[in-house]
């Protein structure tokens, strides 16, 4: 679980060039490069834009790292509910 940590907050910290949060363009390119299995539209700019703005809690425009780990966590419990219904399916 440790690697698992150090891969979300290192992937933040490149994703940003070491800033604070992530514009517009770094989200974007997060999400295609880094979610893109786990979820779908990554490759709409449009529905990306459109999850930037859920997660934009102050409504600066910009991704926080509290935002990104909001997203984390969605995906997190996406994919583990998927994982339940699947083992409930083949039970």
């Amino acid at each position: 679980m440790e690697s698992a940590i150090q891969t979300v907050v290192t992937t933040f910290v490149k994703s940003s060039r070491g800033k604070e949060n992530l514009d517009g363009k770094a989200f974007q390119k997060l999400v295609k490069k880094q979610l893109g299995g786990v979820m779908e539209d990554t490759n709409s700019s449009a529905a990306i834009k459109e999850m930037q703005r859920g997660l934009d809690e102050n409504s600066d425009g910009k991704v926080s790292f509290q935002e990104y780990l909001t997203l984390i966590g969605y995906v997190a419990k996406s994919i583990s509910q998927a994982k339940s219904e699947s083992n409930a399916v083949a039970s």
